[in-house]
């Protein structure tokens, strides 16, 4: 589950991101800070169109499979021949050293590696630097496809709204923490056939039953139980936060507070932006994250209700350290993390993205997942903080090939254990 958020922004599917707010007034003179004026936008940033590389022909992946080394794997391209900055490799470079102290002790859930694979790697880029980063990843991984390896690319950042320590005039929107009737079920542990699966809810008497949904929290079923950690000032930037997962909320006084993930209801996740292009609320030229978020404030009791049908809710928790923070427990990078689906990318490994619009082309390392990031080749690339990320982030939906870095040798192997 990424510590990160339970999805990331796709634009015709309705996970996105949230945009920045005006901060309110510092009160004066005894006055109540004025309700910050809801963001004018940052338009989407237009693509530059790219050609991507064309992936091997690869089989249909079987019914039924759930992990990478299920879905079928074929070598890819030698790192040298692959398109890769120098600029890229040492952001992605600087995101692997991130990841080694947990990447050499996980157990890799695709089934493709083992923590010791990645030790060789993980030692020698401690003393790797930035203008031998390319050089790096040649000597030391080979490229795998997964499946057909064709990829679909979102993207998400960390946003910043106007929000209060404490509730006060234009400040209504409870944050709330974790709450302490949330209970986590490991299904694994009650019979093998569910084992890797899990699922949230409530105790009822003597049954689990499912946690409050979105329109319940939203008409007071948490109220009263001192969960609020904050109140944000505009209920469609929260909701758009919550779909990323943390963000920044800029204070009446200037200050900054940084909220990330505690916590998700166990809810499914359901994209709006979908619900509104079927219903033909939007148009394909529409469904950006601005897009919405316009049509959201334009029709405030329509827009409610939709957002109510994504029944998921996250649960926050104030960030005090670096972040914000990924799957793996470790600060994401922007332009260098990718969030990715843990049953088809080790988290940790690097990922070449080779996609129809430049700027999500690249080297990148997976180091957080999402709710709406499943199956094979599906990525959302994380674009830090501000303006810049925001127009990137809102508008990203690229299509492509993607190959996995795995440590050199790691194909041979998984082919001599199945012989």
């Amino acid at each position: 589950m990424r510590a990160w958020g339970v999805a990331a922004c796709a634009a015709l599917l309705g996970a996105c991101s949230s945009g920045v707010v005006p901060a309110g007034r510092p009160a004066t003179g005894g006055a109540v800070p004025a309700r910050p004026a809801p963001p004018t936008g940052v338009p989407v940033r237009q693509p530059v169109a790219a050609t991507p590389l064309t992936p091997a022909p690869a089989a249909p992946v079987p019914a039924g499979v759930t992990t990478a080394a299920g879905a079928g794997l074929l070598p890819g391209p030698a790192v040298d021949d692959l398109p890769i900055t120098m600029a890229a490799a040492a952001r992605a470079l600087g995101a692997f050293k991130l990841s080694c102290a947990t990447l050499v002790r996980r157990t890799d859930a695709t089934a493709l590696t083992r923590g010791a694979d990645w030790q060789p790697a993980c030692d020698a880029a401690r003393t790797t630097q930035d203008r031998d980063a390319t050089s790096f990843f040649a000597r030391y991984f080979e490229t795998v496809q997964v499946a057909d390896g064709k990829a679909f690319a979102t993207g998400y950042y960390e946003p910043e709204i106007a929000g209060s320590r404490t509730r006060r005039p234009g400040y209504e929107v409870p944050v709330y923490a974790r709450p302490t009737d949330l209970v986590d079920v490991d299904l694994g542990s009650f019979t093998d056939t569910l084992a890797g699966k899990s699922i949230r809810g409530r105790v009822d008497g003597t049954k689990l039953v499912p946690y409050h949904d979105r329109t319940a929290i939203e008409q007071g079923a948490l109220a009263g139980r001192g969960l609020e950690i904050a109140w944000a000032a505009d209920p469609v930037e929260l909701f758009f936060l919550q779909i990323q997962g943390s963000g920044r909320l800029r204070l009446p006084d200037g200050g900054v507070m940084r909220i990330g993930y505690a916590s998700q209801n166990g809810r499914d996740y359901t994209g709006i932006g979908k619900l509104m292009l079927d219903r033909g609320l939007v148009q394909r030229g529409q469904a950006s994250m601005q897009g919405l978020m316009a049509w959201l404030r334009a029709n405030p009791e329509e827009g409610r209700a939709i957002m109510r049908e994504n029944k998921s809710y996250v649960f926050f928790r104030e960030l005090t350290g670096p972040g914000p923070l990924g799957a793996l427990g470790i600060p994401v990078t922007a332009q260098a993390t990718v969030a990715t689906d843990p049953k088809f990318v080790p988290l940790g490994a690097p990922v070449f993205l080779s996609m129809d619009r430049q700027d999500a082309n690249g080297l990148w390392i997976a180091q957080d997942t999402g709710g709406a990031i499943k199956g094979s080749n599906r990525f959302d690339t994380f674009w830090g903080a501000g303006d810049d990320a925001r127009a990137i982030a809102g508008g990203m939906a690229a299509r492509g090939t993607a190959w996995l870095l795995l440590p050199k040798g790691t194909l041979q192997r998984l082919g001599a254990a199945r012989d």
